[in-house]
This record gives C-alpha cells, sequence and structure tokens, in this order.
C-alpha cells in the first residue's frame, strides 16, 4: 500500500479535472477488452456526471464542457449499442 504523503505529491501539480480525465481514460481502456459498447456508454455518462458534479472551484471550466459532452454522447453509444 503506498503512503499518503507520495500520492499528495503525485497529485499536487495536477488539478482534478487532469485526475478525472486520467481516470476516464483508464477506465475506458480497462472497458475495450469487454467487447462491450452499453459499458462503455455507461461509463462516459458515469464520468460526464462527475465533470459536472465536481466543484469548478477545483479545475477549470473546460472540464465542464467535456462533461456536457460526455453527458450528450454517452446516451447515443449506449442506444446504439448491439446486445
Amino acid at each position: 500500500m503506498l503512503p499518503l504523503q507520495l500520492i499528495d505529491s503525485i497529485l499536487i501539480n495536477y488539478n482534478m479535472g487532469q485526475v478525472l480525465l486520467l481516470g476516464f481514460v483508464v477506465t475506458t481502456l480497462g472497458a475495450l477488452p469487454l467487447k462491450s459498447q452499453q459499458v462503455i456508454g455507461l461509463n462516459t455518462i458515469a464520468f460526464g456526471l462527475i465533470f459536472l458534479l465536481t466543484p469548478l472551484s477545483t479545475m477549470p471550466s473546460v472540464y465542464l464542457f467535456l462533461g456536457l459532452t460526455l453527458l450528450v454522447i454517452g446516451p447515443i453509444v449506449y442506444v446504439t449499442a448491439n446486445e
């Protein structure tokens, strides 16, 4: 287990938007081997909500627009998925 000081020293150079974007990329890449478009769509919707609900004082406003974009794209990806 990593000590909290190590994690804090790594994350101190980044804002919350960058950390959430990295989390979105990692979870999307982790879901790709499942070959499920529905899982990718649900992941996109979830991170869109997370980006929208995160306070703007912790990240630039650009990530708010990314959240809105993900909330538009996510349902489209989910609905167009083949079962």
